[in-house]
Parts: C-alpha cells; structure tokens; sequence
C-alpha cells in the first residue's frame, strides 16, 4: 500500500482502517480518544496521591500529572488508540473453588500464564508498522502498562469501556478480565463517544474485598489491595492484614470475580496467557518447597518474576500460616524456619505461631 498525502487523508475512513488491523490481530476491542483527560481527572489523581493511598509506589507521586498529560510523554500526540485483549484462560482450575481450598495458592488469572508486556506490545508494533505502512511517517509511540499513563481514565473517555467501582476498566459484553495498551499518535483521527457506565447501586466489588482496600466507590487504598501487598510492596506486610490475605500469594481477583459482568467475560485464544508450571492449582507447600533456582527456571517470562524469590516465599508464608494445620503445612513452614532472609523468617515465624507452633 502507498503512503497516502496528508492533505488527502481520509481520516474518519483511516480510523476505521484502523479498528479492523486492530480485531485482525486479535485484539478485542478498540476505541480512539484525545491525548488528554479533563481537569477533574487531574484533581482525583492529586487527590489520591494527597491522601497516601499509593503506598511505596513512590513513581507515582514522581511522575504526577504527568499520568494525566499523555501529550507530555509524547509531545505532538492528539490521539490515544486504546485497546482490549482478553487474558482468562478457559482450561485454568475455577478460582472459587482455588480460594475455597486453604491448601492451595491463589493467584491472580493474568499471571498464570506468560508476562503480557511483550506479547501485548508485539501486537501493537503490529498495528504501528501497519499504520507507518499505509500513510507513511508517523508520530506514535506504544504503551504496555510501561509508562506512567492514566490508561482506565484515556479508554474510558473514548468508549472503550467504562470505569468500574473497583477502578478496573469493564465493558458490558467482555467483563474486565483483559489487559489494556495504547497507541498514541500525531494523527487527528475522529473521537470515540465514551459510553455510560453500568454499574448502578451494585456495590459487590466493595463487599468482597477481603482488606476493604476500596475505601469508597472508585477510591482504591493501595495500601491495603492484597495486590499491592504481594507485588509492590517490597518488606513486610502488615501484620492485622496478613490474615485477611487467606491464601492469596500473587495479586488478587476477588472484585473482579463477584462482578456480575464478568459473566460475559471473554476467553483467551492466545498461547502466551495459558496455564504454566500447573500455577492455577498448586499447593502453598510445593510452591514453598521451590528454591531461588527452581523459581528463576519456572518463573522466566512470567510477571511473577518481577518480585524475586524472597517476596514469593513471603508471600506463600503468609498463605501457609493461614492454611489448616496439616502435617504438610506444617513441614513446609518448619522447613524454612531458620531461612537465610530475615523477611521470610519473620513471617514463617507469623505462620508457625498462627498455626500453633512455637
């Protein structure tokens, strides 16, 4: 395809081109906002950083505004193609009956599988170099969850869904078990309406939390999150939280599972995001068990990687301490008493106590 002149562009019939590229390469939904967000988006980000509901995560009081002002990361960017890509995989073990079971560990349905940045940034490139391809240079540049962007707030203002009460972005027909990613041009392609949210009276999100870490609805305490706890937080969790954490080792799924829309959610077709290593039903003591070896072979290319092979026997230590009381927990937890890391001794130390054992 030849480059098509600036001053012949179509850029309504352009952005259409657009969408379909975008669902050829499997991504569920696409939708194209301005590079910017309202004041009143500004102000609630101030706001939640004023009140220290972002915890450690000391870069997102380092970059500030600058999450709301996408034309700052990229100077010239008008537009913001946002985009949807399921992650659940149908084969994974049912997280009810995962959370029901004190034995196993819970973690998060996005990292069971693969890392998504590279595969969600891949499929994106593909979307630029068809872009670059067809109308020729271009100013863009792709965003995986990998810069400091207000993604929930830019795909909700374009239609791509709407923001829930949890602050997760959800659609009617898809749920919200899906990764979002932006492409952000210099292009003046046509707007998206955004759509009107559906959540009603329902406040199911905000009842099932297990740390009531959604201090109000859309106002999420981080410091609280059971996700927060278990990935960015790098010492020791709190400990009046730790036994509201039940098994939950990586992330947490909860608002999401009790979420009526989720009902509609979509599966996954792609490869990256299936089940690895049997992580949707694995037992706290075999994942206890994996030394800093076993856990940098298993966990390569996954977003489990990322926290280490300390915060990961943290993590499944806080889960053990409120497992039953079975020969096999106990043996784990025994195993590990006199670990080399003072962060694993300490809440292996929490977990024999709350289990007993002195």
């Amino acid at each position: 395809m030849c480059p098509e002149p600036a001053q012949n562009r179509d850029y309504p019939e352009l952005a259409q081109q657009i969408k379909a590229w975008a669902y050829e390469l499997g991504f569920s939904g696409v939708s194209i906002g301005r590079a910017a967000l309202p004041e009143s988006v500004e102000q609630s980000l101030l706001d939640w950083l004023a009140a220290g509901f972002h915890g450690e995560m000391d870069y997102m009081a380092r970059h500030g505004l600058l999450r709301a002002r996408p034309a700052e990361l990229v100077p010239g960017a008008l537009t913001v193609i946002s985009v949807r890509l399921p992650y659940r995989d149908p084969a994974a073990a049912d997280m009810h009956a995962v959370l029901a079971d004190g034995e196993k560990a819970a973690i998060a349905r996005y990292a069971l599988g693969r890392d998504y940045h590279k595969t969600l940034r891949n499929r994106l490139q593909k979307l630029a170099d068809r872009l670059v391809a067809a109308v020729g240079p271009v100013g863009y540049r792709v965003f995986t969850d990998s810069a400091p962007l207000m993604e929930v707030a830019l795909a909700s203002q374009s239609g791509l869904g709407w923001r829930g009460k949890h602050t997760l972005l959800i659609q009617r027909d898809e749920g919200s078990f899906f990764f979002l990613g932006e492409l952000l041009t210099d292009l003046p392609l046509p707007l998206d309406a955004p759509t009107d949210a559906h959540c009603g009276r329902c406040t199911r999100c905000l009842d099932a939390c297990p740390t009531q870490a959604i201090v109000a609805p859309y106002q999420l305490d981080a410091r609280r999150c059971i996700s927060y706890l278990t990935i960015e937080l790098a010492g020791s969790i709190p400990e009046p939280l730790r036994a509201l954490i039940g098994n939950r080792v990586y992330g947490c799924d909860d608002c999401q599972l009790v979420c009526p829309w989720n009902r509609f959610a979509v599966p996954t077709s792609e490869a990256d995001f299936a089940v690895r290593h049997g992580l949707d039903h694995a037992s706290l003591a075999s994942l206890f068990a994996w030394e800093a070896s076993d856990f940098a072979q298993r966990m390569a290319g996954s977003p489990i990687y990322r926290i280490g092979h300390e915060r990961w026997l943290r993590n499944l230590a806080v889960g053990l301490g409120n497992a039953p009381a079975t020969p096999a927990v106990l043996a784990a937890l025994l195993a590990r008493r006199d670990h080399p890391s003072a962060l694993v001794r300490e809440h292996v130390g929490w977990a024999l106590a709350r289990q007993g054992v002195i």
